[in-house]
């Protein structure tokens, strides 16, 4: 799975990608009393153990409590990734958050139903609609059917949310320009180019980036704002899928800038691949070219 992310997102030579069943074992930093000499010993079961050369009293060190936001942040000293990628960001997730409302209806606990709202890129649209052989329109057209099909309530395109960041991003140039300050302006709707920026530059290079969210954020910002309160939700009501050509967007979502602490949801609640949306068609043995095209949603 790790090489589904850009490179800027890898360590060279490791596989930052594991398992749910897998814990990272990066060793919790201890603070060291100046002068004492020390060493770490790894068992066979794989803990690590610090070993007083003084004494020879060996302390079990913990296991780190990596999140995913701490591994955007990471210099490069994380070797894994964290599990709730694969548990929180697949379509195992999609899957058991709409038989979480066939169950809900079916026991007539319909407060508790989420709106399931799938946001579609351009860009997989495209991916998708050369596999298939499909003109754009028919692509989009056909995954709202699909999506409606797996009982999703509103299938939207993210064009809009795409020329949204482009006119707020025009805007900032201006200001920054008319200003004279932070120039240039680096803008990039990319997170393994914004991550890789953080980690290797850091506040050198932080003042330079444009502060305009990326058409994915700008339209998870709509769908659990705007839209929540014209259907009369809060937006953890809502449920937020995004589907985008690269796995890094999964980080982004993930990023602890676009949650809501009152709510206690993300902008983006789960984010698929053009490849995991492929292979959903392929779960429910059907071909994108056979679904029957429906009406847009937005």
């Amino acid at each position: 799975m790790a090489s589904h992310f850009s490179s800027a997102l890898q360590l060279t030579d490791l596989d930052d990608f594991i398992n749910p069943s897998q814990e990272c074992v990066k060793p919790v930093k201890v603070e060291r009393v100046v002068g004492k000499k020390g060493a770490i010993k790894i068992e066979t079961d794989g803990s690590y153990m610090e070993v007083d050369e003084e004494t020879g009293a060996e302390v079990k060190l913990e296991k780190a409590k990596i999140t995913l936001n701490d591994c955007l942040a990471c210099s490069g000293c994380i070797t894994s990734a964290e599990s709730v990628l694969i548990t929180q960001q697949s379509q195992q997730e999609v899957y058991s958050i709409l038989q979480q409302n066939q169950d809900c209806r079916k026991f007539g606990l319909h407060n508790e139903v989420k709106c399931v709202v799938v946001s579609v890129s351009p860009q997989a649209r495209a991916s998708l609609a050369a596999k298939y052989n499909l003109s754009a329109l028919l692509t989009a057209q056909k995954l709202t059917a699909f999506f409606h099909k797996l009982g999703c309530d509103f299938v939207f395109d993210t064009s809009f949310s795409r020329d949204f960041s482009l006119v707020e991003t025009q805007r900032e140039f201006v200001t920054r320009y008319r200003s004279k300050s932070a120039l240039p302006m680096l803008a990039s709707a990319c997170p393994g180019w914004i991550c890789y920026a953080e980690k290797t530059h850091g506040a050198y290079i932080l003042p330079y980036i444009s502060t305009t969210k990326s058409p994915q954020q700008i339209m998870g910002s709509l769908v659990k704002d705007l839209f929540a309160r014209k259907l009369d939700k809060t937006p953890d009501q809502i449920y937020h899928v995004s589907v985008m050509p690269c796995y890094d967007k999964k980080l982004e979502a993930s990023r602890e800038d676009f949650y809501n602490d009152l709510y206690k949801t993300r902008d983006v609640d789960c984010v698929l691949s053009t490849s995991e949306v492929d292979a959903m068609l392929e779960t429910e043995g059907v071909n994108l070219s056979d679904i029957n095209a429906a009406d847009l949603d937005g």
